[in-house]
């Protein structure tokens, strides 16, 4: 589902940034960067997420297989947003063009992504009631409780967003502008779905149990989100480059 979900980021994305007059081959060139940055980004704050858990004590190789665990979502937002910058920097392209082409790309493959980690068993939710829960195998760590489907939620709403965003991009007011709503939406959605999530161990909690690993990057990400909507509009609105 990870590679259904790059495959159709870039070609949405190549198709999309054609209206802000952007050859299609740019995102096309730009994919392996981006890949790149979303693995080792990804794989990177599992470990440190993780560490104490699962690899502190193993050999160094097992860092790298990933059968000893998977992968983290802003991690990888992080990692591909260095690799995208540098690689746009070097060959002299928009930065915020390309980032504003690809945001709802990364909410629709993210919302694949999200089905793959339904497959995989991870990200699982608190146990529930509600008629919609859903029951993993046995050997999971849930079993035989039925759980929140929280990658079914976030599946769905970075669908939504795709949607939104897709909408927002030949209505954009300047360049960073879709970019922006995405981060400030998606920490929003990622916190609301985090409300549901079970898979975090209790000491990975902040501020007293009340905030989960998520949750935590989310405010960095919504002011991130923030800061840059308002640093783009005003420069841009006085006819200045972005």
């Amino acid at each position: 589902m990870l590679a259904l979900g790059v495959v159709a980021g870039v070609w949405t994305a190549s198709r999309r940034c054609v209206l802000d007059r952007i050859q299609p081959i740019v995102i096309t060139d730009l994919a392996p960067w981006l890949v790149g940055g979303v693995m080792v980004g990804a794989r990177a704050l599992y470990v440190m997420t993780y560490w104490k858990e699962q690899f502190a004590g193993q050999p160094l190789w097992h860092i790298f297989n990933l059968r000893s665990g998977g992968l983290v979502f802003y991690g990888g937002l992080i990692g591909a947003v260095v690799s995208t910058y540098l690689y746009l920097h070097f060959k002299k392209q928009p930065v915020w063009k390309v980032a504003d082409a690809l945001a709802p790309s990364i909410a629709l493959g993210h919302a694949f992504g999200r089905i793959g980690c339904l497959m995989y068993g991870c990200c699982y939710g608190r146990p529930t009631d509600l008629p919609w829960g859903i029951q993993f195998p046995a050997g999971h760590p849930t079993f035989p409780a039925h759980v929140h489907p929280t990658e079914i939620y976030e599946s769905l709403l970075n669908f939504g967003l795709y949607l939104a965003l897709a909408w927002l991009y030949r209505r954009k007011k300047f360049d960073g502008h879709v970019f922006g709503v995405y981060l400030v939406s998606y920490a929003i959605i990622r916190s609301f779905v985090e409300l549901f999530r079970g898979d975090y161990p209790l000491d990975q909690y902040h501020f007293g149990g009340m905030v989960s690993p998520g949750q935590f990057v989310s405010i960095g990400i919504l002011a991130a989100g923030v800061v840059l909507l308002w640093l783009l509009a005003p420069r841009q609105s006085e006819g200045k480059p972005a």
